[in-house]
């Protein structure tokens, strides 16, 4: 049996290997309010869609996310 992560233990993964979270769970907004960035978060806000989909649109959204993640003012960007 696999153990799962939780939700924090994601977000101090992602900090100590200095990592964006790709993820359409909502609790890391909280995570971000709560502890700051890093880690930097996109949301999808796209519903269930398929890898392919995904994978498209975060390599169209390429330079927005580049751009969250050299940028020291904020730490989420919503993809649609």
């Amino acid at each position: 049996m696999v153990a799962m992560a939780s939700d924090i233990d994601v977000w101090k993964f992602a900090k100590a290997n200095d990592y964006i979270i790709v993820t359409n769970d909502e609790d890391f907004i909280n995570l971000l309010s709560m502890h700051g960035f890093p880690s930097k978060v996109v949301l999808l806000k796209t519903g269930n869609q398929r890898n392919k989909y995904l994978a498209d649109l975060l390599i169209e959204k390429k330079n927005k996310i580049s751009t969250m993640y050299q940028n020291l003012s904020y730490g989420l960007i919503e993809v649609y």
